[in-house]
This record gives C-alpha cells, sequence and structure tokens, in this order.
C-alpha cells in the first residue's frame, strides 16, 4: 500500500519545527491540554488581517482611508489586553498603520486573491494555506503576507520563511503562471522585505517540509505502536517558552517565567 499523504499547513509543520512537544499537545494528544489565555498581540493581528481583508472586498471606489475605522472596528478582537486603555491605544496605533499601508496601495488593483486557500500535494505532502494577498505582476504571482510584530523584517526572514515558499510553490500550481517572489509586509514599519525565489530554492523548501512530515509520522507511528510519547515527541526548551500555549502543562517549562498575555504589546504604549 502507498504511504499515506500528509495533511499540513504551514503552522502545522512550523510548530513541529519549533518544539515536538508543543506539536503532540495541539495536533496529537486527545483530549489536548488546556491551552493558557488568549494573547493580545494575536488578536491585534488577526484584526488587522481581517481589516485589510475587508478593504479588498469593498468596491473600489470605496478603497480609503475613510473607510478603515469602520472595518477596523469591526474586525476588532479584544482579547488578551491588559486592560480598556491598553486596547484603546493598540487600536490606535493598528488603524496609524492601516492609514499609511492603504496610502501606498493602488485601489483599483484586483489582487489574485485575498486570503486565499491554496493547495498542492506531492509524493508526502498534501499541503494547503491560506496566504494574506497573492498579487498579480507582470504575468507572475507574488506572494504578500502581513506582518504586525514588534521586530523589523529584512531579506533573510523573506528568504527562509518555508510558509512562504510552501504558498508560492502551491500558488504556482493553482494559477498556472510563475510565483518566485515572496514579500513580508511590515505594518507597524512600512517596510517590505522580499526574495525572489528559483525552482530550486523553491524545490529545497518543499524537500525540507517533506522531511519533516517524515519525521512526524513516524513519531506517530511510534506512539501508535505503544513507544513513550515524551521520547517521540520531545520538548525543546529555550526562549519561546514563555510564549507557549502549553507552558503551564509542559514539564520542560516549569522554570520558565510566562509571559503575560498582553507582553508582547506594551511597547506600543511608550511609543
Amino acid at each position: 500500500m502507498p504511504e499515506r499523504l500528509f495533511v499540513c499547513t504551514p503552522s502545522k509543520l512550523g510548530t513541529y519545527v519549533d518544539c515536538p512537544r508543543r506539536y503532540r499537545y495541539t495536533y496529537v494528544d486527545r483530549p489536548s491540554p488546556p491551552k493558557g489565555p488568549p494573547w493580545a498581540h494575536n488578536s491585534l493581528g488577526a484584526s488587522v488581517h481581517t481589516a485589510l481583508k475587508n478593504w479588498y472586498a469593498l468596491p473600489a471606489a470605496r478603497r480609503s482611508a475613510a473607510s478603515l475605522p469602520t472595518l477596523l472596528k469591526a474586525t476588532w478582537v479584544r482579547e488578551g489586553y491588559r486592560d480598556v486603555e491598553q486596547e484603546r491605544i493598540t487600536y490606535r496605533k493598528a488603524l496609524e498603520w492601516l492609514d499609511t499601508y492603504v496610502a501606498g496601495l493602488d485601489p483599483e488593483e484586483e489582487p489574485l486573491g485575498v486570503e486565499r486557500v491554496v493547495a498542492t500535494k506531492t509524493g508526502v505532502l498534501a499541503f494547503n494555506g491560506r496566504a494574506d494577498r497573492i498579487d498579480a505582476r507582470d504575468g507572475e504571482a507574488v506572494i504578500v503576507d502581513y506582518k504586525t510584530g514588534r521586530s523589523g523584517l529584512d531579506a533573510d526572514d523573506a528568504r527562509g520563511s518555508q510558509a512562504l515558499a510552501l504558498y508560492a510553490y502551491a500558488a504556482q500550481r493553482v494559477f498556472r503562471r510563475p510565483c518566485r517572489r515572496v514579500e513580508l509586509h511590515h505594518l507597524p514599519t512600512g517596510t517590505v522585505a522580499a526574495h525572489e525565489h528559483t525552482e530550486e530554492s523553491l524545490a529545497r523548501q518543499v524537500t525540507r517540509a517533506e522531511d519533516t512530515a517524515r519525521d512526524i509520522m513516524a513519531a506517530e507511528k511510534a506512539v501508535a505502536a505503544g513507544a513513550d510519547p515524551d521520547a517521540e515527541f520531545p520538548a525543546n526548551p529555550g526562549s519561546l517558552c514563555g510564549w507557549c500555549d502549553f507552558r503551564r502543562t509542559c514539564p520542560a517549562a516549569v522554570d520558565v517565567q510566562p509571559k503575560e498575555p498582553w507582553t508582547a504589546v506594551e511597547h506600543l504604549e511608550r511609543a
């Protein structure tokens, strides 16, 4: 019998690469261990992403900065903030970012896709993922990913992103046109980090993803056959532990100082 394909998203693969134990807690254990409280930075990112999605859903004549307050307010996620004042400050910052960002967009330009699911199969993977935006430029498709985190980004971040490479690989097959350019649009700074892939570099990222999938499937098979889940899905203690949803459950994070749900947006109060 042929080996079953590993059904995955970029997030699923990335979770295992970051920490196999977190992967197990998220995708293998049933019931899954309880998660910690929602993160304010995730609420912020989701709010901004959805506002931009809905901005593109408007008729071109209405795509202006004037529509943004209504769009952001309608999509605003309130979870994770320390208090109402912090939430208000964060909302105002998000609106400033959106104002600046859409000022550089052509409202008449229709992307190939917004929050578009692209999917493809390889000999190992059944991959699907939702790209923030896919532009059409000079007969090619371009992957655009919005970022709202504190840190700036550079070309190395775009080059090294497996998620963006997999989106590009899948988009080529969905839209039947070349897709090699990937871009990270950092809204807080208004910067764009870009990379031009080759067919060879896309193939390398796909091979990396397939190798990860094989490791996951082997660990899952071993656990199903009675192996120790902790041994097959080891923890990867480090700086990310404080941000992990399962930090209160995982023994490897027992000595880690947990981050507060609002830690990643506190700097906006000082900006």
